[in-house]
């Protein structure tokens, strides 16, 4: 499986930054107490520095919106997934656990600011390319209605659109009958590429150590664009 970024949105925006994570052999269950207990405390204390810092100056927040604006799309009325969760956050509406696999996915995005998307890798088809979507791009969406994904990055695979930094789709979902799992991370155009696999290889490990397993890791970025599975 190949993954890679469209070229023509790289030519159009070099900055671009996607971070790819590979799991297999993992077992997806209940989060144990001690990820419940951090998710729970850091929830908590981003409430209290919201109170002071409304969500949109958080750096990552601002710079994803400032992205989201550079690619056609609306950040007022498209909130990507990590600014959606700030709010909620920001409004005392904490995040309740669903599974280890969708709780620490939340969790990087909170901690990272950034949108992430967590996938199953057998619901997957065949290679696998990010690029932005037009007037057709769309999908029925974990919120539970269709999305429409025009000037929003999304990945699709052959059968269609999967992902976004917006909303994931139902088809790919993660359930605790995953097995094998790939990690988007939608990085900060800033972030240095040191910094990036840095902050890849910390999000494998801890995702690692909760599920077992093993994974790989890749960057792409204008100079490397694609990777294989």
């Amino acid at each position: 499986m190949e993954i890679s970024i469209n070229q023509s949105l790289l030519t159009q925006h070099p900055e671009l930054k996607i971070g790819i994570i590979h799991y297999t052999k993992i077992v997806v269950a209940e989060s144990p107490q001690m990820i419940k207990g951090r998710m729970q405390l850091y929830q908590e204390n981003l409430f209290l520095e919201m109170q002071d810092s409304p969500v949109t100056q958080r750096e990552g927040i601002a710079e994803w919106r400032q992205l989201w604006k550079k690619l056609g799309a609306d950040p007022n009325r498209y909130r990507h997934s990590a600014e959606s969760l700030m709010r909620r956050i920001s409004k005392e509406n904490y995040l309740t656990p669903l599974h280890s696999g969708v709780d620490l996915n939340n969790f990087f995005s909170l901690q990272y600011e950034i949108p992430v998307g967590l996938y199953d890798v057998a619901k997957l088809k065949e290679n696998i390319e990010i690029a932005l979507g037009n007037e057709e791009t769309g999908y029925e969406g974990l919120n539970g209605r269709f999305n429409s994904l025009k000037n929003i990055l999304y990945s699709y695979d052959a059968e269609g659109a999967f992902g976004s930094p917006f909303v994931d789709s139902k088809r790919t979902s993660v359930s605790v009958e995953t097995t094998e799992a790939l990690h988007i991370f939608y990085l900060r155009p800033s972030l240095s590429e040191e910094r990036a696999e840095e902050l890849l290889a910390s999000a494998g490990k801890m995702f690692n150590q909760i599920h077992g397993g093993d994974y790989k890791m890749a960057l792409l970025t204008n100079a490397a664009p694609s990777t294989t599975l």
